[in-house]
Parts: C-alpha cells; structure tokens; sequence
C-alpha cells in the first residue's frame, strides 16, 4: 500500500465529499467577499458628495419603493390565492394557473411595452381623450406612468404572483375544521379570511414578499426607464459613468446592508409567531360557490392582474413584433443574439445543476451541520441583486485574467486576452452565483421526498451512497431537477444588471439588445427580443400550473 492511498481514501469519504461543497460554496461567496475589499480600496472623496446630494434622495426613492411593491404585491398575492382557493366562480378553474403568466414577463419588459402603450400620442390616451372630448395631449393626459407611483404599479403587477404561489399552497393545506370552527363562533368568510387564514399564512406571504423585494432590489431596466433612481442604478452610474469601481463597490455594501435589514426585519417581526398542523392529515378546505355578482366581482378581481400584468403587454409585443418582421423580416442580429442568450444560459444552467446536485448528494449521504452550512452559504447570492455581483466578480475575475495572460505570454510568446471577461465565462459565473439557490433548494426538496428507507435497503444489498445516489436518489428527483433546471435557465436568459456589466465587448443577449434599444426610444426594433423573452419565460409558468393542476381540488359547497 502506497502512502498515498490512506489519504486518497479520506478525501473520497464524508470528508472529502463536505470539503468539495465547502470549496464550491467559498467560491460562491467569493464575490461578496471580493466587494468588501474593493471598497476598502477606495478613498473617500465621492461620499461627501453621494451624502449630500445622492443617498438621501436615492435611499428615500428606494425605501418607497420597496414599501409600495411589499404593499402591492401582498395585497393582491394573497387576496387573489384566497379567492380561488376559498370560493367558486366562473373561470377560477383558468384564473388558478393564469395568475401565474405575468412571471413569465421580465420587469423591464413591462417598463418598456408600457412606456409606449401610455404614451402621450398613443393609440390609449388618443381614445381616452376622444370620450372625454379633448383634442390634443396638451389640454388632457393621464399620469405620466414615469413616475414613482408607475413603478410601484407596474412591478407590483409583475412580482405579485410570488406570493400567489407560496401563499396559495398554504391556503390549500388549511384544515376545514379551522374555517368551520370561526364560522359556528360567528365570523364571516371575510372575517375568517382576515383573523384565521392570513395570520396563519404570514410565514408564506414573508417568503415571498421577501422574494418580490430582492427582485425589486435586483432591477435596475424597469427603474431606468421609468425614472426612478434607486440605489442599483446609482451603483451602476457610479461604476460606469464615473469610472470609480471603490465609490460602486461602497454603495453596493449599502445595498447589502438594505437587504440585510429587510431580512432581520421580517424575521424579528414574527419571532414570537408559532404555527403548527395537526399530526394527522387535515380535511382540504371546500371553496364556497359564489352567484350573481359577489362571482362577477370575485372573477374580475383576479382577471385584473392577470390583464394588466401580462395580457396587455404581452398583446402589445405581439402586435408590435409582427409588424416589424412584415417590415424588415427577422433581423439576422436577433437570431445571434438568441444563440448567445441559450448558449449562456445553457451554460449556467448545467454549472448550476451541478452544483445543486453536489450540495444535494452531500446533504443527503452525509446529514449535518456542516453540510447544511455549506448548502446555505452557495445559497447567499440569490440574495445579492446582479450589480453588486457583477462588482463583486470583477477582482478575482480580473485577477484570474491578468495572471493567466501574464503565464502564456511568457510561455509563448502572446498573449490571450481577457480569459474569462473575454470569453462569457465571467458572465456564467455571475449567473452561477445568483441562481445557484434555486437548483439547491429545488433539488434538496425532491430529495426530501425520497424515503429514507430506501437508503437502507441500498447499504443491504452492498451499494454504497455513491451508487444508491446515481440508481435510486437521481430517477426519483428527476422531475425536481428538471423544473429546478427550467426555473434556472429561464432565470439566467432574463436577467439583465449582471449581462449588462459583465458581457464581453460586441456580445449582445436579448436582455441587452432590449434594454439597448429601449434606452433609444427605439421601441418597435425591440419587440421581437422582448416577445423572445416572454415566450421562452412562460415555460416554467406551465410547468408550475401543471403542477398546482395535480392536486386534487375540493368540491365546491354552496353556502
């Protein structure tokens, strides 16, 4: 035996295996790691000016916002998943899965459709102002949408159905005999509603509030376009504009730290909130049949969001991409651009997965402390909006690039060039970052579902943790994986602050040719990258709607 087998041995055991995922989960991090120490390079000269003239306006614009989207989002999140799960009325069977279709529209692309349907000279406000008897933009507008409030609106509308889903699953694993039980003490459905279901379900309505926020944190097109100035595009105006990476690299920790507070926020609001289900299996609330016009009100409530959150613009893009392509036809650079945006996507995707299933294997064959820390800590970056990464990556990445450059020029003779800026794979591993949560929780939560009793019987018949993962753990959490794989892909093609800053020169993605070209007022030239987008976003809408349609719906009651 050769003294190198003991310790080859080791590494392929429980303590190799935690050591790989620590090592995965320290590169993860390394970006936020990385950004500290840039902003600690930086002299103080910008922050006298940012303190006196920027942050108090940015961070005012930044907190409403955030504030007006919570508020927005909860409100119609939870009033619409009570609705179609508490009563019956025409179209709520369709209503279920289509209040999920505005996650397939990007913030940005809504911003930017929503730009020209409102337009003072548009075809909307032309006949606005024709029923009221006004002539010209001059005498009668509506609000101009590019304002605070429109931003509210409009990510509101897009990002509400993140609370739809968390608070929708919950609502449908309420015991009947907690809404039974408030009826016989006298409260109204309404009353139920408020006083049993929604503080029962404040842990779901939190998660995905929380989710809603980071997104809203992460945007930076939607808030360009519409002219509010948060503290993301102030990050990415102090980079780019003013070429001081250190002032960027400061007003990021800023943000992190927002995020932070909004976090600790949440959780000390509830932390003396307790909720616990029945041992056994609670009876399935009965949704109640609605008539008349408690039902032609509960339908528009839902239709609403639904219209306005993605029908419109979706319509829009549709008009607007099919008389482009009768125009000028389908722009060769378009097609480019699909392949740069499924190529990287790809790319990420697979990267992510890996990871997910590395933490996943991990987690399951050797349960602990340490393997959960390692799966949490490659989950920080979903957390981090896109431009803080971005900033965060380009010290090791940079780094990386001019030692290996440095390497094979004196190698060879010449030199390579940007390695990773150069080549996408900064951008990869940006999108690796931000989405790597998904992939490990969606991931995680299959296995969770995998009986550990057939982890037992695998160690009896003399497979070990490797093979019982490969034959039995990876054909029973296929579907898991690949929904966490779609998620993730989606994801990576729609993601924009990271692509923005990040891409190599003369690449461009969907995300960025729309953004371009919207920047522009060139709005028709966009549409067909923005429906692109839109199209290949609703694939995971459905793949959730098939899903929510699996469970078995109660009978409606009438009361």
């Amino acid at each position: 035996m050769t003294p190198s087998r003991p310790f080859a041995v080791r590494l392929s055991g429980p303590t190799g295996w935690r050591l790989a995922s620590f090592l995965v989960a320290g590169l993860l991090c390394l970006p936020v790691c990385a950004l500290a120490l840039v902003a600690t390079g930086g002299g103080g000269d910008l922050w006298p000016h940012l303190v006196s003239a920027v942050l108090p306006g940015v961070a005012f614009k930044t907190l409403a916002l955030l504030a007006g989207v919570g508020v927005t989002v909860g409100v119609l999140g939870t009033g619409t998943a009570w609705l179609v799960t508490a009563y019956d009325f025409p179209g709520r069977r369709v209503l279920e899965w289509a209040l999920l279709l505005p996650l397939a529209v990007p913030t940005y692309v809504v911003a930017y459709s929503y730009l020209d349907i409102l337009h003072p000279v548009g075809d909307v406000q032309r006949i606005v102002r024709g029923l009221l008897g006004y002539g010209s933009p001059r005498e009668f507008r509506l609000p101009d949408i590019r304002s605070l409030p429109g931003a509210v609106l409009l990510l509101g509308l897009v990002l509400y159905p993140y609370v739809y889903l968390t608070t929708r699953a919950l609502f449908l694993t309420q015991a009947a005999s907690l809404v039974e039980a408030s009826r016989t003490l006298g409260l109204s459905r309404g009353q139920v509603f408020g006083r049993v279901a929604v503080p029962l379900a404040r842990p779901a309505i939190a998660v995905g509030m929380s989710l809603a926020l980071m997104e809203t944190l992460n945007d930076i097109g939607a808030s360009q376009f519409l002219g509010v100035q948060t503290l993301t595009v102030s990050v990415y105006s102090t980079w780019v504009n003013r070429n001081d990476l250190a002032g960027a690299a400061q007003l990021s920790l800023a943000m992190l730290a927002v995020v932070m507070l909004l976090v600790w926020a949440e959780r000390h609001a509830r932390r003396r909130q307790r909720f616990a289900a029945a041992a056994q299996k609670p009876r399935a609330m009965q949704p109640v049949r609605l008539v008349g016009a408690s039902a032609a009100g509960a339908a528009l409530a839902c239709a609403l969001p639904v219209l306005l959150g993605f029908a419109a613009p979706a319509a829009y893009l549709l008009s607007e991409a099919v008389k482009r392509v009768r125009f000028a036809g389908v722009s060769p650079r378009i097609l480019a651009e699909v392949g740069n945006t499924v190529a990287v996507s790809l790319a990420a995707t697979l990267a992510i997965v890996g990871c997910g299933l590395l933490f996943g294997y991990v987690g399951r064959s050797y349960p602990g402390r340490r393997s959960a820390l390692a799966a949490r800590l490659a989950s920080l970056g979903y957390a981090v909006p896109g431009t803080i990464l971005a900033i965060g990556l380009l010290v090791p990445v940079g780094a990386f690039d001019r030692l290996a450059a440095r390497m094979v020029e004196q190698a060879t003779g010449v030199s390579p060039g940007l390695v990773l800026l150069g080549s996408g794979a900064a951008l990869v591993l940006a999108y690796t970052v931000r989405f790597a949560a998904i992939a490990v929780g969606g991931i995680e939560a299959g296995l969770g579902r995998v009986s550990p009793s057939l982890d037992g019987a695998a160690r009896v018949l003399g497979h070990g943790s490797a093979a019982a993962f490969r034959r039995i753990h990876l054909p029973l959490t296929r579907t898991a994986i690949a929904s966490a794989g779609l998620l993730v892909f989606v994801d990576c093609m729609k993601e924009l602050p990271a692509t923005l800053l990040l891409r190599p020169l003369n690449f461009e993605t969907l995300a960025t040719h729309l953004y371009g070209e919207a920047a522009r007022g060139t709005y028709e030239e966009a549409a067909v990258a923005a429906l692109v987008i839109v199209g290949v976003g609703m694939l995971p809408v459905a793949v959730l709607a098939r899903l929510g349609s699996a469970r078995a719906a109660p009978k409606p009651t009438v009361p």
